[in-house]
C-alpha cells in the first residue's frame, strides 16, 4: 500500500446510479443446487423461474 495516493483527478460519484438496485446473490450448498437444477430440467423451466417459484409457495404457506 501506498503512503500517498494522489486523488486530484478523481470524480466524485463517477459510478453512483441513483435508481439502480441491489440483487443479492444466493450461494446454495451442492446437493440443494443439483435438485434444482434436476427438478427445474425435468420440469422444462428455467432455474430461476423454478427456484422463485419454490420460494413463492413458501411465502404463501407462511
Amino acid at each position: 500500500m501506498k503512503a500517498e495516493y494522489d486523488f486530484s483527478k478523481a470524480e466524485r460519484g463517477k459510478f453512483y446510479r441513483p435508481n439502480s438496485t441491489f440483487k443479492s446473490p444466493i450461494y446454495l450448498d451442492d446437493e440443494v443446487q443439483e435438485f434444482v437444477k434436476r427438478k427445474a430440467a425435468e420440469k422444462g423451466i428455467d432455474l430461476n423461474d423454478f427456484v422463485n417459484n419454490l420460494l413463492r409457495r413458501e411465502m404463501d404457506l407462511s
